[in-house]
């Protein structure tokens, strides 16, 4: 069982990558997009067209993380007591690094460029919007790419959670995007009001992933985890 405290942190981690300054001003037009996909020239997007793609895209990428928490789990589940303090140790410096990345005060050049993968000559427009989710799993983009990066080194630190976290993650990046395709001029009104507070949200996220790396390399997330467990235990005798 995961802890309750990981598995919100993931969550926020999720809402906050959907957030960052370099992703929530692009949904519109990334919105638009989709629902683009497979049109023909001077044909219009339905308001359903652009959800369901938007639907297929969040599968695309929650499959994929969800995956890679149960092989995860599968790889590092079997290690022993010593191994996982040293994986929290390690996992946690690296999570505080990527905190210190996303307030400005780290440079991680290898964030910077994007890693995506390009489909082409694919008719059915849903599973090109799936394929593309599953790319930006496997592919993340500046700026997503610290805070994804600390939830998969939390995960790795955390086998037993792990398919807990991701699915968490997921649903905290996914709930957002959906809202968006199912409220586009909504969503598009909201995103013009939002620009000023763009760079807020760095430093929220740079201050969450650090107090995350800190709970990680003291293994506190694993002490709560324990604990959770033994509080479900005593409950059920």
């Amino acid at each position: 069982m995961a802890s309750e405290i990981g598995m919100l942190a993931a969550f926020l981690a999720g809402i906050l990558s959907f957030a960052s300054p370099c992703v929530l001003p692009l949904i519109p037009g990334f919105l638009t997009y989709l629902a683009g996909i497979g049109l023909k020239a001077g044909q219009k997007a339905s308001r359903s067209r652009i959800f369901l793609n938007s639907l297929a895209y969040v599968l695309g990428f929650t499959i994929v993380f969800s995956i890679l928490g149960v092989l995860l789990n599968g790889i590092l589940g079997s290690a022993t007591y010593d191994v996982r303090i040293w994986l929290s140790r390690i996992g946690g410096i690296i999570i505080i690094a990527f905190g210190l990345y996303m307030l400005g005060l780290l440079k991680l050049e290898w964030l910077q460029g994007e890693h995506k993968f390009h489909f082409a000559n694919i008719g059915n427009s849903y599973i090109l919007s799936f394929l593309f989710g599953a790319s930006f799993a496997v592919g993340w983009s500046p700026c997503v790419g610290a805070i994804l990066g600390a939830i998969l080194t939390l995960a790795a630190t955390s086998p037993g959670s792990s398919f807990a976290l991701l699915f968490s993650y997921s649903l905290g990046l996914g709930i957002p995007f959906l809202l968006a395709g199912a409220f586009v001029a909504q969503a598009q009104h909201f995103i013009k009001k939002a620009q000023p507070l763009m760079k807020y949200f760095s430093i929220l996220s740079g201050i969450l992933l650090i107090i995350i790396g800190i709970l990680v390399f003291t293994d506190t997330l694993s002490r709560y985890a324990d604990f959770g467990l033994a509080q479900f235990a005593l409950g059920g005798t």
